[in-house]
């Protein structure tokens, strides 16, 4: 059973995980197991090389667009709820992004950081805590590591998409089963 298809534009995405209304995703994204993107109250707009992990939500205000762009990682468990995320920016697991946030392009949003409604972040600097606040710069330790998660996912997207990955108890063929048939008593 496939795990993953690619669908047009060219993004890849499992049997489940669900995506309705006005949403366009880029070449090269990634939807993972139980995400959500729902464009039902106003477009959602996601770029390439985008990953969405698993079970995050991306959503927005009624009227109130929220563009994702290129090369953006939103970690498992993550709720995109803002206006804008900037290229190559990592919204970390469990993080929440509120009503028309705006984050900057190469940010860190830190797990579990929650960006109040209307924060502008600046490029390039770490978000923190609860709620959340601009801590630092990123440094360059972080900036690989964001760079390197894009191709990451991607690689692995795409080994979904070839059957590498099985689920627990899937074989890749099926043993051929013996019936026994009762003869009926004359």
């Amino acid at each position: 059973m496939a795990r993953f298809f690619r669908v047009e534009p060219g993004f890849l995405r499992p049997q489940h995980c669900t995506i309705v209304g006005d949403v366009s995703i880029g070449a090269d994204s990634s939807i993972w197991f139980g995400a959500v993107i729902r464009g039902d109250v106003a477009p959602v707009v996601i770029g390439r090389r985008v990953n969405v992990q698993d079970n995050a939500v991306v959503h927005c205000d009624s009227g109130v667009a929220n563009t994702i762009e290129d090369d953006v990682t939103i970690g498992h468990g993550a709720v995109v709820h803002g206006k804008h995320v900037g290229q190559g920016s990592l919204v970390g697991m469990g993080a929440t992004l509120l009503s028309r946030s705006v984050i900057g392009r190469q940010c860190l949003i830190a797990a579990g950081a929650v960006v109040p409604p209307d924060l502008i972040v600046p490029d390039r600097m770490v978000v923190m805590g609860v709620p959340g606040k601009i801590v630092r710069p990123i440094n360059p330790e972080e900036l690989q590591y964001m760079q390197w998660l894009t191709g990451h996912y991607l690689e692995l997207a795409e080994q979904y998409l070839a059957g590498k990955f099985k689920s627990v108890g899937e074989t890749k063929t099926k043993a051929k089963t013996k019936t026994k048939t009762k003869t009926p008593a004359h």
